[in-house]
């Protein structure tokens, strides 16, 4: 990756700019990116959350430096998107930023990154301003090897980086995988914030089920093997989140597994495995209770559910328990689609949530 701009220091508390000879406050907002920005910008990251003891700064500029976007061949031909970064804590996290209007943030899930969401990045900056974000430790994002990869701290996260981009502007959200709990996190502790919903195979509640694959990739000496030395988990989600009998194209297989390259830079896939709350003892239980009991606030919102029937893990009790929570969404499933519901069904799926983000859309 491309390293950071470099400014000059100077201070300014209307904008949160900083300077050398009268240094920035450790919680403020340097804000360093093309866009101008929108109302609230600079503001404060939340008191209470984890990185408002830290200085966020949003910065920009083209990511080259994993793979070369301008070589033939490359799977950096379906992701051409210019890319901004997010300084919380001393830890960058990158997010893609395209077009303008009404803000869409797409929140991916584990193993993926934004890279998921490219074609909906595509299409939707057509009409909206599209923004999909790599969480700590995935994607483009720095990935610490020291660091509390807690569903808390990602939604802390993505509340910090959501107040200085779009400062008090309102948003919809689309949530998969992990990012259903951290997106829809997220939207209970804003709900005003909050017009659409898109939700696509995940959870934002507890459910005692978990694969034993999955549990496997828990276990102390077994799951850093499986996940960080063999990489099996990115690995087997190229098979496994699809269809039976389908076979990603070799540029999608090299843009989902591009991030992950190193024991090093899986550190998240395992911390992700390892967070699962499957009893009251485990450190995010009580985060997705919270999350849990704030569902209700959101009951009004139109939401779309767009769901892989054959995912293994994400099975129809998950869906049926976003329709009894939100009976008035409008949900639609694929039988020929796994997990990846965006690589699977994106010809059916993508003009169904574009239409959807419409300000006049009629959810049915």
């Amino acid at each position: 990756m491309a390293n950071s701009h470099s400014l000059p220091r100077k201070w300014d508390g209307r904008i949160g700019l900083e300077s050398a000879t009268s240094p920035a406050p450790p919680w403020s907002c340097i804000v360093r990116s093309a866009r101008p920005p929108s109302p609230g910008r600079a503001s404060l990251c939340p008191r209470g959350t984890a990185a408002a003891e830290g200085a966020c700064k949003v910065h920009n500029h083209k990511a080259m430096g994993m793979d070369n976007a301008t070589n033939p061949g490359s799977w950096r031909e379906l992701y051409p998107f210019e890319s901004h970064f997010a300084d919380i804590e001393g830890h960058r996290i990158h997010y893609v930023d395209e077009g303008r209007g009404t803000p869409v943030v797409m929140v991916h899930g584990n193993p993926t990154w934004s890279f998921y969401y490219r074609n909906l990045v595509r299409d939707l900056s057509a009409t909206h301003r599209a923004i999909a974000v790599d969480h700590m430790g995935c994607g483009l994002s720095d990935k610490p090897q020291d660091y509390p990869y807690r569903l808390r701290r990602h939604i802390d996260n993505l509340e910090c980086l959501m107040d200085h981009v779009l400062g008090g502007e309102k948003l919809s959200l689309i949530v998969h995988d992990w990012g259903g709990a951290i997106g829809m996190g997220y939207a209970v502790r804003h709900p005003e914030r909050i017009e659409r919903i898109v939700v696509l195979n995940t959870a934002a509640f507890l459910v005692d089920r978990c694969p034993l694959r999955i549990r496997l990739c828990r276990a102390p000496i077994l799951g850093p093997l499986l996940l960080r030395g063999l990489n099996g988990f990115a690995q087997a989600a190229i098979k496994m989140a699809v269809a039976k009998g389908r076979r990603l194209a070799p540029l999608v297989r090299a843009g989902l597994l591009a991030p992950y390259d190193s024991y090093a830079n899986r550190i998240a896939q395992l911390r992700f495995v390892q967070d699962i709350p499957l009893s009251p003892k485990h450190p995010t239980w009580d985060t997705m209770v919270e999350i849990e009991k704030g569902l209700p606030q959101l009951a009004r919102k139109p939401m779309l559910i767009g769901w892989g029937t054959q995912d293994f893990c994400f099975n129809d009790r998950f869906l049926k328990e976003w329709q009894a929570r939100f009976p008035e969404a409008s949900v639609h499933a694929f039988e020929d689609a796994g997990h990846y519901v965006l690589e699977d069904a994106y010809d059916r799926i993508g003009p169904l949530v574009t239409q959807f983000l419409k300000p006049d859309a009629i959810v049915s």
